[in-house]
């Protein structure tokens, strides 16, 4: 018979077990001089405490007794002849508290008033345990409880409030109460070992360990040793916290609950303290080794311990080793059901700040996450299906990932669009199918599936989707031209012509780039629809599908051929609102409106119908229209059918040269404008051609191009055969870096097209923040980390990249060749010095590098690293900024470097806790290539003969790295600002090191560091 419901844990100096006679059930009852009755569960960590609280004045004989949480009150249900119970009831219950000795023994009787039943509280003692019974002593003397087994204290605070503040991570609130708590008492060791928790818990182990011997010193206690045994792990005394540890399990009372909980919370402190081993060990033997041990206990910290495992693997980007420890905690029988985990274990949450509510989510997230990063998408997609399949309603909300499942979308659309482009049909529609069963319902995934049907001539299937398009995307043409294809294939023509008809009038929102790249208006459309070009695609006939395909895209892109105007923007422009619906030729024709008429002229006499000018053609007004205008801008550059240059500080008859120092030939915009079309006309200030040259395409134009290539330092043909993307980024770079914007982040907008990215277009962000978030997709996309090759001041979003665009205006440093008699050389010196073993598990280290990675700010830089051991400042250099230091560091030559920043000098003699490294940022491009694997399947030949011949290859290559690796190489200097993160210190001049003796392996950590 189940008397309390208790909700909330206690500490106290007296605790003891309660069981029932009659159903078995057992609580926990604790018992002070000021008769507060205090009842929980011992296997529950949600427990209540029973208060006896006094009605009215004190000196009145009745008193209730009452839930310290729920409010609830102990009442009494039944009657004499049929038994009765104590419940809990909502309406105040009076008892009467008397002192007495009951039965001889000093106790308490409390009465139901008004009636003749009582209880009687009182101490025993049976052989060496003290023993405290609680009986019925009407109408018989029945005992119905007994407290039996003796209990230890309880770990966390028994205050509401403060256990409150723990338990939800509060801690200012609890480090604020618990110091009050020891103003007041100053020998309030249980309040001392509480606060060292909260030390702790914010790594503060100095305060954390003060604070528990005070404890200890005042009163030895479970808790002071505890909160001692915790400090020293998290200063790295592991010894001495062993001793701490085992000196704790003496006051446990050999209750082996409690026992069980010490050792669970040192295998905690041990983990976290990096001994990993041995708190693994600990724990399995607790596990199977102990017969009183709860084993859920034990699943639960396997699992957290397995979860922060797996994230540490994560972070160190093993992905595979991730996915096994995140795996193992899902499979913990501890997590099959996680909704009262937290509650029952929240001692552990509270010491540790752990999370168990969410524990079973995380380890499920983290596994798709990890599967993913390793490139095993299959498996990642199945672990997400599992972890829906298997979650309750409100879990599979908490469960939707949306980053997850945005990135596993882009992956499988990838793969589809590289099928489909490979015509392996079967696998496109197979991939698009997975991305819509990811919620990914875009127009663009249909119509892909879609034309994958086509491709397999399933005409029903694919028009299904085709008209999914159409709903989605109702104003676009693509539903409806794949409707007519399909429609065709079925042999169902009258639909189709239905199809093709409006498909035609849709053709102003086509994405193609011959058709859509530029803004259509509804004049364009409607002047299309009367003219005869359109008339003769209505007369085409319908059964030739692909030939009246291909007639369309013809006469459309003729019509709607478009030239783009590139010129440098003058005080007064022609805006939107200025000519919309107006006849451009009836306006007034000064300043910028008669730049415009001037270039609706050239373009109307070279035969086409549209012209567009970034100052009219984009309405500035509109966020929206902007952002996609900045994103587009050089791929509507690109499909231009001309792009004339308008150079208005170049006068008439102007000799060679004068295109060079134009203005133009120096802005940020006009790069990308020159560099993305493929026909260019250069124009003069009076509209004249430059030099008088007639050519159709200046860029074809020996001379022009020759003025251009020494102007802009970039080679001609580079110029002319300019493709967009991240190759080469360092280059790019250093030709935009002496060019200049009027918007400071003009700086980074005009340079997406020039690297294919599309980012946000947040002006006002400033300029450093938009050149850090384009270098960051840079490093982020290719891995590229020739962008960290730069001078001058760092930038606010990350310290390896400049704070401006000019810092890559120094070309970069290329590695000198070297000749294959040197490197031969060396290697056979190499081969004398050095153990195979060893030269070829550095080169295997390097070969499992991951490219770097660059997310949310943050650099994540694979490299060499070399620690720094001294660093001193050259007193011969009278100057105040830069400094020059001198540095030292293990396996390097001594060097100088030059900055603004003031670095602590130290040496050996005088060490400092902050970290210094060089470091070589790691570039897979410097490993050989590697050689094919050979075909082992010819019988005819030895095996093991063919074997030794790849060792040699294999050590010949490790070999010939580590000769590449002896020439000076430009560093990076860091600085450690918490424990593993890193703040670059950047340099005036390219920081140059070298490498002492290449067979010093042992000196070079090949890892990765997160730079901030």
């Amino acid at each position: 018979m189940q008397i309390w419901a208790p909700t909330e844990r206690i500490e106290h100096q007296h605790a003891y077990s309660l069981r029932n006679f009659q159903g078995g059930t057992a609580i926990n009852l604790s018992v002070d001089d000021n008769h507060s009755i205090y009842g929980f569960r011992p296997h529950n960590g949600s427990n209540q405490a029973w208060i006896f609280q006094q009605d009215g004045d004190r000196n009145q004989e009745w008193w209730f007794i009452r839930s310290s949480r729920t409010g609830q009150y102990l009442g009494i249900e039944g009657n004499i002849d049929n038994g009765i119970r104590v419940v809990t009831v909502s309406s105040p219950f009076k008892w009467d508290v008397r002192d007495s000795d009951v039965k001889n023994t000093k106790g308490i009787r409390i009465f139901a008033y008004g009636t003749n039943f009582s209880l009687d509280l009182f101490c025993g003692h049976s052989g060496d345990n003290t023993k405290i019974q609680l009986c019925r002593s009407w109408p018989s003397a029945m005992q119905i409880w007994e407290f039996t087994e003796r209990i230890s204290m309880q770990i966390l605070p028994v205050n509401t409030t403060v256990r409150k503040a723990f338990i939800t991570g509060d801690l200012s609130t609890a480090e604020k109460l618990l110091t009050q708590d020891i103003n007041t008492d100053s020998n309030n060791y249980i309040s001392y070992s509480h606060r060292s928790f909260i030390m702790a818990r914010q790594h503060e182990w100095d305060r954390a360990l003060q604070d528990a011997i005070k404890s200890i010193s005042i009163q030895p206690s479970l808790a002071g040793y505890i909160s001692k045994g915790i400090a020293l792990c998290g200063k790295g005394h592991i010894q001495d916290a062993r001793v701490t540890f085992d000196v704790a399990s003496m006051y446990t009372d050999q209750y082996s609950q409690t026992t069980q909980f010490l050792l669970l919370i040192k295998t905690i402190a041990l983990f976290g303290a990096g001994h990993h081993d041995e708190a693994n060990l600990l724990l399995k033997e607790l596990t199977v080794g102990c017969p009183n041990a709860d084993p859920r206990a034990c699943h639960i910290v396997e699992a957290y311990l397995r979860v922060q495992l797996g994230i540490k693997a994560l972070d160190g980007e093993h992905y595979n080793e991730a996915a096994e420890h995140f795996t193992a905690a899902i499979n913990c029988n501890a997590l099959s059901s996680t909704s009262d985990i937290h509650d029952i274990y929240e001692d552990l949450a509270g010491l540790f700040g752990w999370d168990f509510k969410s524990l079973r989510l995380t380890a499920h997230q983290k596994r798709c996450d990890a599967l993913f990063r390793a490139d095993r998408f299959q498996d990642a997609l199945n672990s997400y299906r599992y972890m829906m399949d298997t979650s309750d309603d409100i879990t599979t909300a908490n469960c939707l990932d949306h980053a997850f499942i945005e990135k596993c979308s882009a992956l499988f659309l990838t793969n589809g669009d590289t099928a489909l482009a490979a015509s392996n049909y079967d696998k496109a529609i197979d991939q698009y199918s997975v991305v819509i069963d990811l919620g990914n319902t875009s127009d663009v995934v249909f119509a892909n599936r879609s034309k994958a049907k086509l491709g397999k001539m399933l005409w029903e299937d694919a028009l299904l989707d085709a008209q999914k398009v159409i709903k989605l995307n109702p104003s676009s043409h693509v539903g409806y031209q794949l409707a007519h294809t399909a429609l065709c294939g079925a042999q169902r023509y009258d639909k189709a012509i239905d199809a093709f008809t409006t498909m035609l009038s849709k053709l102003d929102d086509a994405p193609e780039a011959q058709i859509r790249e530029l803004r259509q208006q509804t004049a364009q459309l409607n002047a299309f629809k009367m003219s005869p070009e359109y008339n003769e695609l209505i007369s085409l006939p319908t059964k030739d599908s692909n030939l009246r395909t291909e007639r369309i895209k013809d006469v459309v892109a003729t019509y709607f051929r478009r030239v783009l105007l590139s010129h440098r923007w003058e005080e007064t422009e022609a805006l939107l609102p200025d000519i919309q619906d107006k006849v451009v030729y009836e306006l007034s024709g000064h300043g910028g409106i008669a730049k415009l008429q001037s270039f609706c002229k050239i373009a109307r006499d070279a035969g086409y119908r549209w012209a567009w000018m970034d100052t009219c053609c984009i309405d500035k007004r509109s966020s929206t229209e902007v952002q996609e205008s900045v994103n587009s801008m050089f791929v509507w550059y690109r499909y231009s059918a001309l792009t004339i240059v308008y150079l208005c500080d170049v006068p008439p008859s102007s000799k060679p040269g004068a295109l060079a120092r134009s203005v133009w030939n120096k802005r940020g915009w006009t790069f990308q404008e020159f560099v993305a079309p493929k026909v260019v006309v250069f124009y003069q200030k009076n509209w004249s051609l430059y030099l008088g040259d007639l050519s159709p395409n200046h860029k074809e134009s020996t001379p022009i191009m020759k003025e251009l290539e020494d102007a802009t330092g970039i080679n001609a043909r580079a110029l002319v055969t300019f493709r967009p993307g991240m190759s080469n980024a360092r280059e790019k770079l250093q030709w935009a870096s002496k060019r200049f914007t009027t918007v400071q982040e003009d700086v980074a907008y005009s340079l997406f097209g020039i690297f294919g990215i599309s980012l946000p277009v947040i002006y006002g962000e400033k300029k450093q923040h938009a050149l850090g978030r384009l270098l960051q997709e840079i490093v982020a996309r290719s891995g590229d980390i020739t962008v960290l090759d730069w001078i001058g001041q760092p930038s606010e979003f990350n310290s390896c990249l400049p704070a401006h665009i000019t810092s890559y205006t120094t070309p970069p440093r290329i590695p000198p060749s070297l000749s294959e008699d040197y490197i031969h050389a060396q290697v056979s010196s190499l081969q004398q010095r050095m153990p195979t073993d060893l030269e070829l598990k550095f080169y295997d280290q390097l070969e499992q590098l991951r490219v770097s990675r660059f997310t949310n700010y943050r650099l994540r830089l694979s490299c060499i690293s070399f620690r720094v051991t001294e660093v001193k400042r050259r007193r011969d250099l009278v100057q105040e900024t830069p400094i020059t230091y001198e540095i030292k560091a293990d396996g390097l030559h001594d060097l100088l470097v030059t900055t603004e920043e003031a670095l602590v000098q130290f040496s050996r003699a005088k060490i400092i806790r902050q970290t210094f490294l060089l470091v070589l940022p790691w570039d897979r491009y410097l490993l050989p290539d590697h050689v094919e694997q050979l075909d082992l399947t010819d019988d005819t030949e030895n095996i093991g003969d063919r074997i030794e011949p790849v060792e040699e290859e294999s050590r010949s290559q490790a070999l010939r790295l580590m000769v590449r690796l002896g020439q000076p190489f430009d560093a990076l200097l860091l600085a450690q600002q918490r424990v593993g993160e890193y703040k670059r210190i950047a340099s005036d001049h390219n920081i140059v090191a070298q490498v002492k003796d290449i067979a010093s392996v042992h000196l070079m950590n090949v890892g990765t560091v997160e730079i901030l």
